[in-house]
């Protein structure tokens, strides 16, 4: 099953949610990020929260939801707000969409220690999610049935 993840700047979150889906889907899931206005560079604390947790950075850059317009994800999943207010482009036509509204730990203005914190939170929110969706064998749902049982998991947190 693919997922895409989209964020407006493409360079914390949904970058995170990218790479944690990858390292934790053994292959049952593949996500790419993409964003509507890309900033062109990774939040350099969002690569050493996931390298410090051991999980692979390599290949993580922002891009464009543009130049994945080749690659048909199964399901759409925001997780910035604004995001989830865009129009999604044409070529992602009916796929199922959802949001997941986290947090921007980048945006936290706070003690290191506090950023820290932020930052593992959001990737364990992402982990528990990622875990849940391998468990209720989502990536053999597709459709309206995709689209129900990734609202029910997005509401258990």
């Amino acid at each position: 099953m693919k997922l895409l993840f989209i964020c407006t700047h493409n360079r914390c979150r949904s970058i995170l949610s990218e790479a944690v889906t990858n390292h934790a889907a053994s292959g049952r899931l593949e996500a790419r990020s993409a964003g509507s206005q890309p900033s062109g560079v990774v939040h350099p604390l969002s690569l050493k929260y996931l390298q410090a947790r051991g999980i692979a950075t390599t290949g993580l850059h922002s891009k464009s939801w543009d130049d994945l317009e080749d690659w048909k994800p199964d399901a759409v999943i925001t997780v910035c707000d604004s995001a989830a207010g865009e129009a999604c482009p044409i070529w992602l036509g009916d796929t199922v969409k959802v949001h997941w509204g986290l947090s921007d730990p980048s945006k936290l203005e706070a003690s290191d220690d506090e950023v820290a914190a932020a930052f593992n939170e959001t990737i364990d929110i992402i982990e528990t999610r990622v875990a849940r969706m391998l468990e209720e064998n989502l990536d053999q749902k597709f459709g309206s049935e995709l689209l129900e049982a990734l609202l029910k998991l997005t509401q258990e947190q």
